[in-house]
């Protein structure tokens, strides 16, 4: 099982598809993920997005995750350790450096 599959659990409830795209949006922004790099270097395939999406959308905490990013701070931060995405968001980052 990739670390994008989500595990089968009964009434799991997904949360906005719109809400979670753009959380991931600005979680990438304030990491100094530039996603739009990613993808055209196919780092960041359209599956790949798609599962970052949607394993967000099955996180517990995007309640603290809309919080964190609430917060005023102008410079780039590290990736929030209770992200859900934590590691295959830092693994793009990882490969964007090493281009």
């Amino acid at each position: 099982m990739s670390d994008l599959d989500m595990p089968t659990q009964p009434n799991l409830v997904l949360g906005p598809e719109n809400d979670h795209y753009w959380l991931v949006q600005r979680m990438a922004k304030a990491t100094g993920i530039d996603l739009v790099r990613a993808a055209n270097t196919d780092i960041l395939t359209q599956q790949d997005w798609a599962g970052i999406v949607t394993h967000c959308r099955g996180c517990t905490w995007s309640d603290g995750c809309g919080r964190w990013l609430d917060q005023p701070d102008d410079a780039q931060r590290d990736l929030p350790k209770p992200c859900i995405n934590r590691k295959r968001l830092a693994e793009i980052k990882a490969e964007l450096e090493e281009l």
